[in-house]
């Protein structure tokens, strides 16, 4: 009996300005690790951080618009994610904030425009 399909992760890809400025910001202020880099400088690159995996392409190969894309992030531990996030200098575009729809949420923009927001489930 063969094993039944299972989707496994949505890894997201971001248009940005500098491929290696980006590594450098999702690394460095958001705590993901690089996973794989293509070229010296780079055209494409990875990074993660648990289930979060995001491509990042340069603008000048990507069909998209720069800073277009809108991300959310469920996560468990929002304030301390913020602490943490803001501790490392990020500029949080939203604060925590409890929303009516049952998530409480911050979000911030990374250095092309790309926003990313992550929410926690909260009682209504």
């Amino acid at each position: 009996m063969s094993t039944p399909p299972a989707l496994r992760t949505l890894s997201a890809v971001l248009v940005v300005g500098d491929v290696a400025r980006a590594i450098g910001f999702y690394v460095e202020m958001l705590g993901c690790i690089e996973c794989f880099r293509v070229g010296d400088p780079p055209h494409y690159a990875a990074v993660e951080r648990e289930a979060l995996v995001l491509s990042l392409m340069p603008a000048s190969r990507a069909p998209a618009a720069l800073g277009q894309a809108h991300l959310h992030v469920m996560v468990t531990g929002l304030d301390d994610l913020h602490a943490e996030i803001a501790g490392r200098g990020v500029a949080i575009e939203v604060k925590p904030t409890d929303f009516d729809y049952g998530l409480r949420e911050f979000s911030l923009r990374d250095p092309d425009g790309n926003r990313i927001t992550f929410g926690e489930e909260v009682p209504l």
